[in-house]
């Protein structure tokens, strides 16, 4: 298990305390519709590992196509911050760039998950 750490959009409003599922080298990106045209690398969190510490009033909810994943985002600045899954409902993406120290440059090359073929879909 890794250390609490501490996740927030670019204004500060919205703040999160995490502890990562599997290590940052873990990360990765989705090639869906939606998360094709965000492009962030997202680092795994079990449901139970993620609490919102500031800023859940300022959160807004972003659904699409099944309306399973949930992506949320801070209305004031506009960062996704983090999204529920739709391929586990009980685990969370992070925001790689969100997470406090943490630059997704220095993880490169950041695999891809084929959203475009989710089992969802079928």
């Amino acid at each position: 298990m890794t250390a609490q750490l501490k996740v927030s959009c670019h204004c500060g409003t919205v703040e999160l305390s995490v502890r990562l599922k599997d290590s940052l080298e873990s990360a990765r990106r989705c090639d869906c519709s939606y998360c094709r045209r965000r492009g962030t690398p997202t680092a795994s969190v079990h449901r139970n590992d993620l609490d919102v510490v500031k800023g859940a009033d300022s959160l807004t909810l972003y659904t699409f196509g099944t309306h399973i994943a949930k992506h949320y985002f801070c209305n004031i600045c506009g960062i996704y911050t983090h999204h529920q899954r739709r391929s586990d409902s009980e685990e969370y993406g992070v925001n790689m760039g969100c997470i406090e120290g943490v630059n997704p440059k220095d993880f490169e090359p950041i695999g891809w998950h084929d959203g475009v073929n989710h089992p969802s879909n079928q």
